[in-house]
């Protein structure tokens, strides 16, 4: 969930680079007679401090968020039955690689560029390997006619993310983030491929509040539309439901939006904040169509959650 981490260094850069040096002015010219010198000027106080100017920012080469949330989620993608479901948040950086949430899952950056103070100015590639959890229909199916169709299989994505950072773009620190990630089952659950084109954004908005937001489609290959939208002889024998073969394509359209705020209002040193997110994503095509959504659930998905996290 959220990603003030790149953002609060480069505040401090700001706010450090605000601090005026005090100058002396030489003179060459011959001293008056001590009874003919002018009273010197008292010297100006000197200015205060930046906020946070004397903070050991947090976002060194290592650290790291961790959270934990609960939100309100379709039983299954298409179901209009909602479930309380943990919301696990991991962010950070180790050994000189990032790490974002996606999902239920992550992403590695092996290419985050420098820690530091200094904002950035020039676009960034971003890239590396991407992990999706994805448990449809394996447990807490809302629906009793769905549930008698069987459960699935948890499925393990995993592929490749590339994406480029732009920095600066409507406002000073933040950031736009354009990539695509490309996963495939391992654990043989739908075998099938998924691509994710993603647009993302991020910025610092108030004092201690981080927003992001990002917007994606999803496209799968016809093993994951059979898996999970085909209705086969027996799973509409066993619920009543229509049979259905459902075929690859556009999947999904979505989006998604994480607020952060940061509990003693210091982007810099860490600590406590609360988070809130709250998304939107509608099935296309045959994911749509498929008695599982048209006849039994919904093609309109949402998604409303909160959760605490500790940045260290």
């Amino acid at each position: 969930m959220k990603s003030r981490p790149s953002l609060a260094p480069l505040t401090l850069a700001l706010l450090l680079s605000a601090t005026p040096a005090l100058a002396s002015e030489d003179t060459e010219a011959e001293s008056p007679a001590p009874e003919e010198q002018a009273q010197p000027e008292p010297a100006p106080a000197p200015p205060a401090p930046p906020p946070f100017a004397f903070t050991k920012p947090v976002f060194d080469e290592t650290w790291a968020t961790i959270g934990l949330g609960v939100g309100m989620v379709p039983s299954y993608a298409g179901s209009d039955d909602y479930i309380a479901f943990p919301l696990p948040l991991i962010a950070g950086r180790v050994g000189g690689v990032g790490i974002a949430p996606n999902g239920p899952g992550f992403v590695l950056d092996l290419n985050p560029g420098k820690p530091g103070l200094a904002p950035r100015k020039r676009a960034r590639l971003a890239f590396g390997p991407a992990f999706r959890f994805r448990n449809d229909r394996n447990n807490r199916i809302g629906d009793e006619v769905v549930a008698r169709a069987g459960k699935l299989d948890a499925a393990l994505e995993v592929g490749a993310n590339v994406a480029v950072s732009i920095p600066n773009v409507v406002k000073p620190f933040d950031q736009l983030n354009l990539g695509v990630q490309a996963r495939r089952d391992v654990l043989g659950a739908h075998g099938g491929w998924v691509i994710e084109p993603q647009v993302g954004y991020r910025a610092l908005v108030g004092k201690g509040f981080t927003l992001q937001a990002q917007a994606s489609i999803e496209i799968v290959t016809d093993r994951f539309a059979d898996y999970y939208f085909s209705v086969t002889p027996g799973q509409s024998a066993a619920s009543g439901l229509a049979q259905f073969r459902a075929d690859g394509g556009v999947n999904r359209i979505g989006t998604t939006a994480i607020l952060a705020y940061d509990l003693d209002r210091n982007p810099l040193n860490g600590g406590w904040s609360l988070t809130g997110v709250g998304g939107y994503s509608r099935l296309i095509g045959d994911s749509a169509d498929t008695p599982y959504t048209a006849v039994r659930g919904d093609a309109n998905l949402f998604i409303l959650g909160a959760g605490v996290a500790f940045t260290f």
